[in-house]
């Protein structure tokens, strides 16, 4: 009591000058206050051997299709851009004669063609010209006073209301003997045959380049996602529900896809660039007249551009439902096992 009696006197005075003891339970407060929770982790690894090579197989798929496309819409663009200017011109040849006078000739065969309708104007071509013309053939320095070479008049057609060629035909021959026209309608019918064949090809070839990569990036998703089996399976037995787990897997698999369908596309669009910046800055060379004549111009345009991110956003779709299916059939064969284990051997490998 004597050893006490201090303490409580102590304590007494303390309550009268208005001091509360302190209790223990806020220092205990605050050292759980102190304690760290570990960050969650989260479900699937950011980036594991599975995923960084079906991000592989995605990126090389969406090149090949994405530089298929733009090679289709880049022939037929060409294409079409060869049958207009073949169509929207007709020629008016005249061969020399003796006592014809040629420039008198070639004023008249204008003049007459522009009488019809559905012509809007006509261009004689002069003697330079029609020799740069048959340059490659001849040589340069030719002289067109010593041989017969007939000469030439390009009248310019409205290709929607195009005139009457027999009857421009007809009155040529009677006023101008020496005169042919020649509308370019076998020319045409050929090149809108070879279009159609070449469009036609690159459009098969375009199908089959797709179903490859569909296929592809099917089978390369479904392996990846073998690998990560048993995390579907942990999270099955610890309770989450399907909709859950399918949702995690749909949003690893859609950013995988999303990077490699941007990269494969973004190469492509680049090849495509780079291409068309080259044959622009090589105007005039045997380099750039052979790609022209063997490719046309590297240009897809709005077309070919959209193509391709419509091709990034189908990979992209085909990877994440892919994803999705395969786990929610992962999980019903889960189920389907413990229900029956005699069932496990007969079914499929995810």
């Amino acid at each position: 009591m004597n050893e006490l009696s201090p303490k409580i006197l102590k304590a007494a005075k303390r309550q009268r000058a208005g001091a509360e003891p302190q209790p223990a339970e806020p220092a205990q407060q605050q050292r759980r206050a102190e304690m760290r929770v570990r960050p969650t982790a989260p479900i699937l690894p950011p980036s594991n051997i599975q995923g960084n090579a079906l991000m592989v197989v995605i990126a090389i798929m969406a090149f090949l299709a994405c530089l298929t496309l733009g090679a289709v819409t880049m022939v037929r663009a060409t294409a079409a851009s060869w049958q207009s200017q073949i169509s929207r011109e007709i020629t008016i040849q005249i061969k020399p004669d003796d006592g014809l006078d040629m420039e008198a000739a070639l004023r008249k065969a204008r003049d007459l063609a522009l009488t019809f309708v559905g012509t809007r104007e006509g261009t004689i071509m002069d003697e330079d010209a029609t020799a740069r013309l048959l340059e490659p053939w001849l040589g340069a320095g030719l002289n067109l006073d010593d041989l017969p070479v007939p000469r030439l008049v390009i009248v310019t057609i409205d290709e929607q209301n195009p005139p009457d060629f027999a009857a421009m035909r007809d009155l040529l021959k009677t006023e101008i003997p020496q005169a042919f026209l020649d509308d370019h309608r076998t020319w045409v019918d050929r090149l809108v045959s070879m279009a159609h064949t070449t469009v036609l090809i690159g459009t098969g070839v375009l199908v089959l380049v797709f179903t490859a990569m569909i296929l592809t990036v099917i089978f390369a998703t479904r392996g990846a996602l073998s690998g990560n089996r048993h995390i579907v399976e942990v999270l099955h037995f610890v309770g989450a529900e399907s909709s859950f787990v399918a949702s995690e897997f749909q949003k690893h698999f859609l950013k995988i896809s999303i990077k490699g369908s941007a990269a494969g596309g973004a190469l492509t669009a680049a090849l495509f660039a780079v291409a068309n910046i080259w044959q622009a800055n090589s105007l005039a060379t045997p380099e750039s007249d052979q790609a022209t004549a063997l490719f046309g111009s590297f240009t897809i345009g709005v077309t070919g551009y959209l193509g391709i991110l419509a091709t990034m956003i189908v990979i992209a779709l085909l990877t994440t439902l892919t994803a999705r299916f395969t786990v929610m059939r992962t999980i019903d064969e889960i189920d389907l096992i413990r229900a029956d284990p005699t069932r496990s051997d007969g079914l499929p490998a995810s």
